[in-house]
């Protein structure tokens, strides 16, 4: 076996890792919330790390295989689903302060937003480039470009919900241009 398929085999076997340790929700009932919000941010680290292990994966420059596409695609969409959430809220919140005149909550949740607005940024610019730099260039079977092209539509519409003006009109023509190719 070559390093690199030693290498690949590691990754996966890690991403599959993390995304078992999310079986500790049967759990949660039986512990106080201090517990609860500690593992709340232990599962979510391993969401991270099944993304982080899924990258180094994609990053070989190989074809996945069906298994190894739905891990990198379910990592994304958990790390990304969590923020997209949390910036629902926190605008729906920032609105109802806004029509109380409170502008001191306005101001707080402006800023939390926008630290949020990054991440999701990031995560996506991430996800796109290895896309377009990785997967698309190594994917041989029709199914497998399909599923790249639909994800980058996915991302770019991501972008679309959190971004304004100019941008956001960006982002939603590259994200109909990924859903066009498939």
């Amino acid at each position: 076996m070559s390093s690199s398929e030693k290498e690949r085999e590691t990754h996966i076997y890690l991403a599959k890792l993390a995304e078992q340790a999310e079986r500790y929700e049967d759990w949660i009932s039986k512990f106080d919330n201090f517990f609860f919000f500690y593992l709340v941010l232990l599962v979510f680290g391993c969401e991270i790390e099944m993304v982080e292990s899924m990258k180094k994966v994609a990053k070989l420059d190989c074809e996945l295989t069906v298994e190894e596409r739905n891990l990198l695609s379910v990592g994304y969409k958990n790390v990304i689903g969590a923020r997209r959430a949390s910036w629902r809220i926190m605008s729906s919140i920032e609105q109802k302060e806004e029509s109380k005149g409170n502008e001191e909550n306005v101001k707080l949740i402006k800023g939390y937003r926008r630290k949020v607005e990054e991440e999701l940024s990031n995560i996506c610019t991430d996800i796109l480039s290895i896309i377009d730099k990785h997967l698309i260039p190594s994917s041989s079977s029709g199914e497998a470009t399909v599923f790249y092209y639909k994800m980058k539509g996915d991302y770019y519409r991501y972008v679309a919900e959190f971004k304004t003006d100019q941008e956001r009109k960006e982002a939603a023509e590259q994200s109909l241009k990924g859903y066009e190719v498939t």
